[in-house]
This record gives C-alpha cells, sequence and structure tokens, in this order.
C-alpha cells in the first residue's frame, strides 16, 4: 500500500460550503501540508488542477526544497499545452526533484471551465486527443535516454524531430496516473496508461472496474495498478467520526447543495455523474448519515458540494484501517487521501491509522529507525508507555 495526501490548492476550511472556518489559499499553508505529510512518512501529494486551483507544476517545483521524500502528482492537461514541452516540463521536475515526479493526465469534465481554457472538443474527441498527446509525450521522454528523435501525424497533433536533451531521472518516464468512469477512458487507460485511479465508490463497483480495465489491458498485453481517491473522518471512536462528518457539513444550506448539483449535471463527465448518484443530493442537516452511507463507513456527503472525490470513510482507526485493506485485496495499490483541514487531519490520520495498516508501510515511516522515546516525557523523568495500538500490524 503506498498512501499519498492531497495540497487543498483551490482552499481549505473545517466547514464545507460556506466562508466560517476557511482558510486562505496561501504558499505558506500549502508548504505547510506539504511539510507533514512528508515528515508523516506519507508517499507522496496529489496537487489538483484546474481554474479553481493554483497551478499544479509551479507549486510542486516551488515545494522541492521544503520536503525531503515526497513525490508530486501533478496534472497533464492536452489542449492546455503541446506534449512536447510538458515532457521537457516532465524532465525538468523530475530532474530537479531527485526523481520524485508522478504524472496525472486529466481529459477535464466541465465543459464551461474548458471552453474558457480555448478547448472546445467533445468529450469523445478530447480522449482521442489524450491519446495522441500520450503517444508524443510518452515516446519524446523514452527517446531521451538515447537521444533519438521522435516523429509523429495524428489527426490533432503533429510532431516532427521531437527531442529531448535532458531525460528524466525516472526510466523511462514517471509513472502515468489516470481516473475516468466513460467507455473512452477504461479504454485509454487499458492502452496507455501505468495506474488507473477510481473515485470512492462502493467495493463492488470499484472491483468491476478494476476486472473491466484489467481484461482491456489484457488484450493489448499489458497490465496496470489500480489506486483510489478518497476522503477520510477518523476518530478515536465510530461515533466522534459521525459526528465529525455532521459538523462538516453544519453551516451548509439547501440552496448551496442545490446549486452545486446543478452544477455537476451540467459536466459531461461520467465520473462525476457517478458521484452524484451516489449522494443523489440528499441532505437532511438532522442526520447526515442517513441516505448518505452507500457502504460500510463509506459516507457521501461530501460529494452534495464538492466536485470530484465525493466520499470519505467515516469511522474509528479500525473500521477505516479494514475499509482499506478491502479495498487493497480487490488489487488497489495506490491510497490518495485528504481530509478537513487538511494540515490536521494528515496528522490524525497518520497517528491513527498507519500503525494498522500492513508492516511494510510501517517501516518506511520516518523516525521509526530513531533511538530515543516516542511522545512527550511525563514529569521530566518517565517515557510514556507504548499503546496497543501503535505496535499492532494487522
Amino acid at each position: 500500500m503506498k498512501v499519498l495526501w492531497f495540497i487543498p490548492t483551490h482552499g481549505d476550511s473545517r466547514y464545507l460550503g460556506t466562508t466560517k472556518g476557511a482558510r486562505a489559499a496561501t504558499f505558506d499553508y500549502f508548504k505547510q501540508v506539504a511539510i507533514a505529510a512528508d515528515s508523516l512518512g506519507y508517499e507522496g501529494v496529489l496537487l489538483p488542477t484546474g481554474r479553481s486551483c493554483e497551478d499544479s507544476w509551479i507549486l510542486a517545483a516551488s515545494l522541492i526544497e521544503a520536503t525531503r521524500r515526497l513525490k508530486f502528482l501533478v496534472a497533464l492537461r492536452p489542449g492546455l499545452m503541446q506534449p512536447s514541452q510538458t515532457a521537457r516540463m516532465t524532465a525538468t521536475l523530475d530532474r530537479i526533484s531527485g526523481g520524485r515526479v508522478l504524472v496525472n493526465l486529466v481529459t477535464g469534465g466541465d465543459p464551461e471551465e474548458l471552453e474558457g481554457d480555448g478547448i472546445f472538443t467533445s468529450h469523445a474527441e478530447r480522449y482521442k486527443l489524450s491519446a495522441e498527446f500520450l503517444t508524443i509525450w510518452r515516446e519524446t521522454l523514452q527517446r531521451s535516454h538515447e537521444g533519438e528523435p521522435f516523429d509523429y501525424d495524428g489527426k490533432h497533433l503533429q510532431v516532427k524531430g521531437a527531442k529531448l536533451l535532458y531525460p528524466p531521472l525516472q526510466k523511462p518516464y514517471p509513472p502515468l496516473f489516470f481516473g475516468g468512469s466513460s467507455e473512452e477512458a477504461h479504454e485509454l487507460a487499458a492502452e496507455q496508461l501505468d495506474t488507473y485511479l477510481t473515485w470512492g465508490e462502493p467495493p463492488a463497483a470499484v472491483a468491476a472496474k478494476v476486472a473491466d480495465i484489467t481484461q482491456r489491458a489484457a488484450r493489448h498485453g499489458r497490465t496496470l495498478e489500480f489506486g483510489i481517491r478518497l476522503h477520510v473522518i477518523v476518530r478515536e471512536t465510530e461515533d466522534e467520526a459521525w459526528r465529525a462528518a455532521g459538523e462538516l457539513l453544519s453551516h451548509l444550506d439547501e440552496a448551496t447543495v442545490a446549486a452545486a448539483q446543478k452544477k455537476f449535471a451540467q459536466m459531461d463527465s461520467v465520473g462525476q455523474r457517478r458521484m452524484a448518484e451516489l449522494n443523489g443530493g440528499r441532505f437532511n442537516p438532522k442526520n447526515v448519515r442517513e441516505g448518505l452511507e452507500v457502504a460500510p463507513n463509506l459516507w457521501a456527503g461530501v460529494g452534495l458540494v464538492r466536485g470530484g472525490a465525493g466520499t470519505a470513510l467515516v469511522g474509528n482507526p479500525e473500521q477505516v484501517a479494514d475499509r482499506l485493506k478491502e479495498y487493497a485485496a480487490l488489487g488497489l495499490k495506490y491510497f490518495i487521501l485528504s481530509g478537513y483541514p487538511h494540515l490536521e487531519e494528515a496528522h490524525r490520520f497518520a497517528e491513527l491509522v498507519f500503525p494498522l495498516l500492513p508492516l511494510e508501510l510501517q517501516q518506511g515511516l520516518p523516525g521509526r529507525t530513531l533511538t530515543g522515546p516516542f511522545g512527550e516525557i511525563v514529569a521530566n523523568a518517565y517515557v510514556p508507555p507504548t499503546s496497543v495500538r501503535q505496535t499492532s500490524a494487522s
């Protein structure tokens, strides 16, 4: 299992759908979250993309010196930049970060946002463009290790003598991630991607996706890795966790929910439609669990107003760890998590859940090989006893 966190470049808060408890989206705050994720032992961080976010590439580059091991999952946006230019950006970021780059293909799902960026192609055509983009991007990076040029003549994109003089550190290129739920998305993943990411759907739905893409990839003689994007709300007890879920929506009103759901309905993203179907716009402030717990401990309340990932695992540490292991048993390797507020929740999840995850993950966490006491010394003399949770490796 590889666990990543999230940099909230579109803003952060203690409550959804309100300015109350909100935090400014500043570089200092992003850096705090990145340093926390790095020091706590997260594999990396996802940096989102879109007009509501700060640029993922620039922010990733600015966080290199503030971190030591943290990997940066940054976005490729076909149609916004040329693939050869993006290949150079990828290689440069990989080189100056010491090989800490992961790349996330994002085709886009909001026509209004895409038109604002100058992209007017249909959903199906965007995937054809993405396939051509990836071919050029990947071949340019692969051939850079031998200094070979590359020609390509496609419907949407053409290059002649594309060449990269400074290759990336990771061979043949930094790993490619991608998420999408449409027929076109599954086929593109099977043909060209390294890791397929799903949003947090119930285990049966995730299993069906994994099976479908695995079968498609086999027809191309390929294998993929899989991952999931989820929010987490974990507390010492289950009751506390569900109260925290209720607090997250405690300043939300029906008008805000209705406006958000109307906007989601205008998008052509199949994944966004599936997220909206999970919550159905149901909002009962007196009982946020009712109708929104779509599988054990899987709560669709976040998606009432948040686009993209709209579900959270809610429960005590053992419950959340068990749900993650359940997804892992389906073949998932990467777990990209987040929680509100992101700084505190990064610490909370690492403290409560990391000790319950597989031993291989625990052994890679920072500080585990250091000698000395763990925790605050009692009365200037006594080392606190080790808790059962800290030593379990179930």
